[in-house]
């Protein structure tokens, strides 16, 4: 649904809301909901690039061990207020910045051949061409 909302706001100063909206079968009030909650959505994804920040390092600390039950766990040590939940859609949402697959220190060199979107050769006397 965001997807037409955000149309909807790029083309306003081209065309009416009310016609976009109709166009796009999206009630007026649902694109007027969404637009007031822009702002919170974009303090909501500062605060996520913040925690994702702590989250890396916490993830580094533990060398690459800690999943999102013990990352959570340190970052309420250290008095962070903040769900497991969170903790682990960050992770997912971030996984270059804070471990997993391709995770930090991860040069493509270290991955498997199939990772980085290649297949080891087939048999010997086996042409795939």
């Amino acid at each position: 649904m965001r997807s037409r909302f955000q149309f909807i706001d790029d083309h306003r100063d081209t065309y009416e809301v009310k016609r976009l909206c109709q166009v796009l079968d999206v009630n007026r009030s649902s694109y007027y909901t969404w637009l007031a909650g822009a702002e919170a959505r974009a303090t909501r994804q500062r605060e996520d690039r913040v925690l994702a920040e702590e989250i890396r390092e916490v993830h580094g600390e533990s060398g690459g061990a800690y999943g999102s039950p013990q990352v959570t766990a340190e970052l309420r040590e250290k008095g962070r207020r903040v769900n497991e939940e969170r903790v682990a859609r960050i992770m997912r949402t971030f996984p270059k910045n804070v471990g997993g697959p391709g995770g930090p220190g991860v040069a493509d060199a270290e991955l498997p051949l199939m990772a980085q979107g290649e297949w080891p050769p087939g048999p010997p006397g086996r042409s795939d061409h």
